[in-house]
């Protein structure tokens, strides 16, 4: 059996915002951009990995959802507590350099862990945290 990723979801809570970063900070390209009863749903995706989709979503994409879930969820994800994406980069301190520089929130320098990665985080501006890590040589 063969399984892949095939997509992922990250919570946002300003679709512009959020396409300002992964797209125009981070280098993703967008690959859709759907909308449906006041909702949107934005896809991007690294080039180099055609066949993996990031979706960015409303905090709580249920039509049917309270608007005390609403909330709650909007609480959660101002609070960073309802998403963390981990990417892979070759070069990490090239790539805190790009994303500090591009004004992103920086919640942890580059460091040497480990469990073999050099990696570094931030927040997006829906407050995700989004780790960057390279694989240190054996």
């Amino acid at each position: 059996m063969d399984i892949k990723l095939s997509q992922c979801f990250i919570a946002v809570d300003d679709h512009d915002k959020a396409l300002a970063f992964y797209r125009d900070v981070l280098g993703l390209e967008v690959r859709n951009d759907v909308g449906f009863e006041n909702m949107r749903w934005v896809t991007v995706g690294a080039p180099s990995q055609p066949d993996v989709d990031i979706v960015l979503e409303p905090p709580l994409a249920d039509p049917n959802a309270s608007p005390a879930d609403r909330q709650a969820m909007a609480e959660l994800l101002a609070k960073g507590l309802l998403r963390a994406v981990i990417f892979a980069t070759e070069d990490c301190d090239a790539t805190f350099e790009r994303i500090r520089a591009a004004g992103g929130e920086v919640l942890q320098e580059p460091i040497d862990q480990p469990y073999g990665v050099r990696d570094c985080a931030f927040r997006d501006p829906a407050g995700n945290m989004l780790r960057f890590t390279q694989r240190l040589a054996k």
